[in-house]
C-alpha cells in the first residue's frame, strides 16, 4: 500500500499508457480514446432518429468499463490513497498564481478557479464553461480527443493523427502562455 501511495516516477505513467496500446489492439483489436464515449452514450440513450447515432454502439461497450475503471480508481486515489499534506508546487509557480489570487493548494486544483463559486464569476465562467465547450468542439472537429490521437493515432503511424497532435499542442503552448495569463488576471 506505501508504494501505491508515494509519488511515481514520471516514466511510469508512460510505461503504463504505452503498455495499453498493444494490450487493446492484441486482446481485441480495440482502439483507445475517450471522446467517442459521449457518442456512443447518446447513440444508447436517445438516438432520435439521427444518422451520426445510428450504429452498433454495443460493440464500443467495452470503452464504457475502461472509462468506469479510470472513475472508480479516481475515487480510489482521491480517498484511500490521498495525502493529508497541500500539494506542493514549484516556488516561482506559487508567486505567479499568487498574484492572480490563487492561493489554496489543499486539493488537486484549486478552489478558486474550479468550484461552485468560481462558476458564478467571469474568470470561473470562462474556464468551465467556455474551455469545456471549446474542448468539447476540438475533439469532435479534430475526429478524436488528446488520447486518441496523441497515443492510439500516432502509435498507429496516423498521419491526421501527427497534425492533430500538433495542433493540440501548439494550441496548448498558446492557450498556457498567452491567453490564460489574461483570463487570470480578471
Amino acid at each position: 500500500m506505501e508504494l501505491l501511495s508515494q509519488p511515481w516516477p514520471w516514466w511510469a505513467a508512460g510505461l503504463i499508457i504505452g503498455l495499453t496500446v498493444p494490450a487493446l489492439l492484441i486482446l481485441g483489436n480495440k482502439h483507445f480514446g475517450l471522446s467517442a464515449n459521449l457518442r456512443h452514450a447518446c447513440a444508447a440513450c436517445l438516438p432520435a432518429n439521427i444518422k451520426f447515432f445510428q450504429y452498433d454502439w454495443k460493440k464500443e461497450i467495452w470503452n464504457f468499463f475502461f472509462v468506469g475503471g479510470i472513475i472508480i480508481g479516481a475515487v480510489i486515489a482521491s480517498t484511500v490513497l490521498a495525502s493529508p499534506e497541500p500539494v506542493k508546487i514549484a516556488p516561482e509557480l506559487a508567486a505567479e498564481l499568487q498574484g492572480y489570487g490563487i492561493t489554496d493548494y489543499s486539493g488537486m486544483v484549486p478552489e478558486q478557479l474550479i468550484s461552485w463559486e468560481s462558476l458564478f464569476s467571469l474568470r470561473g465562467f470562462i474556464i468551465l464553461v467556455i474551455g469545456g465547450l471549446l474542448v468539447g468542439f476540438g475533439s469532435r472537429y479534430a475526429g478524436g480527443c488528446t488520447s486518441g490521437h496523441a497515443i492510439m493515432g500516432l502509435s498507429d503511424l496516423q498521419i491526421p493523427s501527427l497534425i492533430a497532435t500538433c495542433c493540440f499542442m501548439v494550441g496548448g503552448f498558446i492557450m498556457a502562455n498567452l491567453v490564460l495569463p489574461h483570463i487570470l488576471a480578471l
